[in-house]
Order: structure tokens, then C-alpha cells, then sequence
């Protein structure tokens, strides 16, 4: 196959930032997906309508000129937040609500230290039909980094799930064979999305010959075991899986240092790395349904009606990409040749 023509995708589940960084990182996104999923992860965070309609107006400011791309947004979840904040927030366009363990990745410090004293919240989000988004880790300091995904399952996400026989609920980023079986094994309220960097990665590509932190996220890679069960769970078509890249930018040094940051910046080549994988799965007539409609039908929205194309095409992602502070970002793949190729 030398052509790849899908309805146009989304991205349910990415990283912005904000400020200078935006003018990287919308067009970057705007230049395959529709849609995308934006994470409320701001310091300060985005708690409530105000800051949501503030942050999505900056937003749309960094759109490229005729860009139709549209943000959906979603606010963060804390120990403070009230019914009224998820009603005025769902008026405010709100289609989701994060929920973040304190702690658990960047710019999570201001998150729920309690899930228990969350679930009149979630009683409310289940009322107004609200999706809840879930981080899905435990962090608890004596837990082992590569236990806490399974953990959280057990302790957590099974009683959020039997508690709320409405509640729609994304498991996103999912890294283990046991978000994968849950997943499967669950009804129709739980989806979750799955990131290039899991189904291409396994922990080897981030510590064997030297520690490489540009494939540092969070959650962390996992055992070869785990990255061939998210290939068997997209492979499968399943229309519980979607795609979410978990596109992270930090700039070259926050990632190259003493303690680096966790997130894998992939905006600029997540559409052709998905095609990469599902050739290599002989699944490419399950790729449209992962990139462009298991999306919307979870979260109720109309699928798109425009289109894409890739082309069988070589092309290396580049090594380093300069943000308009000047401040250089390595992108996710870096210095890698790829072998699907965006049309026009």
C-alpha cells in the first residue's frame, strides 16, 4: 500500500502548555487533527470556567491563519473543586474533567489527594454527562514506578467504576496489559487511549546503553510484555482504544538534567508513527477507526467530515525543533526515519 486516505483524526489527549510555547504547539497538532483533547495541567491549573475560557481563547490565537482546529477543553480536578465549578465548566464548553493523583506527573501537585472525597463530584459529572479523564497511577513513594498503573486498578479505578453505573470514563495513556485486559473486560462507559511512545517503546529503549530522557514519560514505559498487549489491543480493532499522543514538549534542558522532565513531544510526527506501527501489525484497515471515529462515538461528538492522506515517503524527524523563544525542544523519535508521510 503506497496511500493512506483517512477521515481526518483527532488527538485525545495532548499537552499545549502555554505562553511563547502555544505558536509551537497548536499548528503543530492543527496540521493533522481536527480535534484535540487539552490537558488542564497549567501552573496555576485550569480549575474552573473562567480559567478554561481564558486559556482556550489563547489557544485559538496561536491557530495558523484558515485553521478550523478546534480545542476541547477540560478542567482539572483538586481536593477543592464543587459541583457548581463541573456545572459552570460544562457550560463553558467543558467536555471532560482530568483527574490527576497528587503527584503523579508534571504539574500535578495541586491534584486529588483523596479519590473517596472526589465522588459527589463525580456524581455530579455522571448527572451532567461529563466525561472523567483518569491519570491512572498510584504515587505512593514505596510503590514500585512499574506496579503503580496495576495498582491503581485495583484500589481505585475498579470502585470508581462499580460506584457509577453512568459515569463515562477515559483510562488514558494506558502502559500495561492490565489497563489493556481491564479495558476489554469492562462495558461500554470505559475507553482509553493509547500513545505512540507505548506501542513502539518497551523500558529497554529508555535505560539499556545509558539513560536516553527524551523517552522519559509518565507513566513510564513498561516491559515488552505490556507494549505487545497495547499492539494486540489496537491490532484487535477495538472500538475502546483510541488514538491520544500524550504530546509533551519541555525544552532541551528540563529534559537533559539532573532530574529531567517526563513527556515525549510527538505532535509533529504521531499521525505517520501510528501508520508506522499499524503496517507493521498488518492492521492498517483498523487504523481509521483507532485514528478518526472510536474517538468522537465514545465521546459523543459527530466525526469529522473532511480527510487526510499519507504517502509510503521516507523523511527523518528532525533532531531539534527551536520554540520562538529560541529555546530548542527535542521531538519525540528524533533523528529517525519514518516511512508514512503527510499529503500536502
Amino acid at each position: 500500500m503506497q496511500e493512506i486516505t483517512l477521515i481526518k483524526p483527532d488527538d485525545w489527549h495532548l499537552h499545549f502548555r502555554d505562553g511563547d510555547m502555544l505558536n509551537e504547539t497548536v499548528p503543530a497538532t492543527a496540521r493533522c487533527f481536527q480535534r484535540a483533547i487539552v490537558m488542564p495541567n497549567l501552573v496555576p491549573p485550569v480549575t474552573n470556567a473562567v480559567t478554561l475560557e481564558t486559556y482556550r481563547t489563547r489557544i485559538l490565537a496561536a491557530r495558523p491563519a484558515g485553521s478550523d482546529f478546534e480545542p476541547l477543553m477540560t478542567i482539572f480536578l483538586t481536593d477543592k473543586t464543587t459541583a457548581e465549578d463541573i456545572h459552570a465548566a460544562k457550560a463553558a464548553g467543558a467536555v471532560a474533567a482530568k483527574l490527576y493523583p497528587a503527584g503523579a506527573t508534571t504539574n500535578s501537585d495541586a491534584a486529588v489527594s483523596s479519590l473517596k472525597s472526589l465522588y459527589p463530584i463525580f456524581e455530579t459529572m455522571s448527572d451532567q454527562g461529563m466525561l472523567l479523564l483518569i491519570h491512572g497511577e498510584v504515587t505512593e513513594s514505596h510503590v514500585d514506578i512499574f506496579d503503580r498503573e496495576k495498582l491503581f486498578i485495583e484500589q481505585h479505578l475498579q470502585a470508581i467504576y462499580d460506584h457509577f453505573p453512568k459515569l463515562r470514563i477515559v483510562f488514558e495513556h494506558i502502559t500495561t496489559k492490565d489497563a489493556a485486559d481491564f479495558v476489554l473486560t469492562a462495558d461500554e462507559r470505559i475507553a482509553a487511549t493509547i500513545t505512540p511512545q507505548h506501542l513502539l517503546l518497551n523500558r529497554n529503549d529508555l535505560l539499556v546503553g545509558g539513560i536516553r530522557p527524551h523517552n522519559f514519560c509518565l507513566p513510564v514505559l513498561k516491559r515488552n510484555v505490556h507494549q505487545q498487549a497495547l499492539q494486540a489491543a489496537v491490532a484487535s480493532g477495538s472500538k475502546k482504544f483510541f488514538l491520544g499522543t500524550d504530546s509533551a514538549p519541555h525544552e532541551k534542558a528540563k529534559k537533559e538534567s539532573a532530574c529531567g522532565c517526563a513527556g515525549c513531544y510527538s505532535a509533529w510526527s504521531a499521525i505517520e508513527l501510528y501508520a508506522e506501527v499499524f503496517e507493521t501489525l498488518d492492521a492498517l484497515d483498523k487504523f481509521e477507526a483507532f485514528a478518526s471515529t472510536n474517538g468522537p462515538d465514545f465521546y459523543g461528538l459527530p466525526r469529522n467530515t473532511n480527510t487526510i492522506t499519507l504517502v509510503k515517503q521516507n523523511w527523518e524527524i528532525p533532531t531539534e525543533i527551536i520554540l520562538p523563544s529560541g529555546e530548542p525542544i527535542v521531538p519525540f523519535y528524533a533523528g529517525q526515519t519514518v516511512s508514512w508521510k503527510l499529503k500536502g
